[in-house]
């Protein structure tokens, strides 16, 4: 009894430390955010904090929800309006990804990401289905909390919106491909300077993007070059590389954010953003899928030949699977049981008689 009491403190020191830190991560992210915010101080054409509650909630389990209710507490209350709108706003910050990771395990999501249908249920469930919960209770709490008027809803709902999915769709991709990342061994030098070379290549595309030239575009040929070289690993950092530099370009007002209205910037911003990172993210995927079908045929393979190997070098009685409780021996002969030869069965013909 008590060894089951001291085991059940530790597990629950375990799931308070790991509230505690998602609710810190969640406020940080949060601080990084609002660097960027368009509406009120508080709406953002990028939230990082709904993308690492989704991938908290992946990782961890529903059981770290009162960490992202926590955080999201203590980033709204220091931007208002009231103590009911600040609980009302957090309790649709904590709901909308508890809704995506809901959404996301219904539809059989598997954390690596190495399936078409993953990066598909990540990006219309996780992030555009989820999401629609935070930006319609938070908007709605701002608009009755006398903030902002009827006329302002939809475009804050829409900013909210965006934000909250370019969150999910751009960040908790990296945090997925943190978890298991490793330090590759064997790898030769060229595979290296590859890579240093399209880290390169990122940042120069990026200060291309924050200058007064329109040329987001260049952003898309680095990022088929990471999914095709590097998959999910390459591609999903580069994609949230390339959206901070639109993000920070968007604030600026350069490039194509220039001389247009905010409503304009930001549909071309949500644009760009949602491209580049559905473009990581469904090619990354369709690598991963054939890379893998490659490794299972190469397997199969090598089986096929290991047997042709054997039979080639004498073995000619392979036994194979045929039926449940039986098996087939090289000369065509079932065997039951131990190994015992079938014998007569009820209804065969009876073998001629020997003279």
């Amino acid at each position: 009894m008590a060894v089951a009491w001291g085991e059940r403190l530790r597990g629950g020191g375990l799931v308070a430390l790991e509230i505690c830190a998602i609710a810190a991560l969640y406020l940080g992210a949060a601080k990084v955010g609002l660097l960027q915010q368009l509406v009120r101080g508080q709406v953002t054409p990028l939230w990082p904090p709904s993308g690492i509650a989704v991938a908290s909630l992946l990782l961890l389990g529903p059981r770290i929800w009162p960490g992202i209710a926590l955080g999201a507490f203590l980033v709204n209350i220091s931007l208002g309006p009231s103590l009911p709108a600040v609980l009302a706003i957090a309790a649709g910050n904590t709901l909308a990804p508890v809704c995506s990771y809901l959404l996301l395990r219904g539809a059989g999501f598997r954390i690596e990401l190495n399936r078409l249908r993953d990066a598909l249920a990540l990006i219309f469930l996780g992030a555009f289905t989820g999401m629609l919960v935070s930006s319609t209770v938070g908007s709605g709490t701002l608009v009755l909390a006398g903030v902002l008027s009827t006329g302002d809803f939809w475009p804050t709902w829409s900013v909210w919106w965006t934000g909250d999915a370019m969150g999910v769709l751009v960040v908790t991709p990296v945090l997925l491909v943190l978890r298991s990342a490793r330090l590759p061994r064997k790898v030769p030098p060229s595979r290296w300077m590859e890579a240093l070379l399209l880290v390169a290549a990122t940042a120069a595309t990026g200060f291309v993007e924050a200058s007064h030239a329109p040329l987001l575009f260049l952003s898309f040929p680095l990022l088929i070059w990471a999914a095709f070289r590097f998959q999910l690993a390459g591609a999903a950092p580069c994609a949230l590389a390339v959206s901070t530099f639109a993000i920070i370009a968007a604030a600026e007002k350069a490039g194509p954010f220039s001389g247009h209205d905010l409503l304009t910037n930001m549909i071309t911003l949500q644009a760009f953003n949602g491209s580049a990172s559905l473009t990581a993210l469904l090619l990354a995927a369709v690598i991963g899928e054939r890379n893998q079908t490659q490794r299972e045929i190469a397997q199969a393979c090598g089986e096929l030949a290991e047997m042709v190997t054997r039979i080639a070098t004498g073995d000619h009685h392979p036994m194979l699977a045929h039926e449940e409780g039986e098996t087939v021996s090289g000369d065509g002969k079932k065997a039951y049981g131990e190994g015992g030869i079938e014998g007569p069965r009820t209804g065969d013909p009876p073998a001629p008689a020997t003279p």
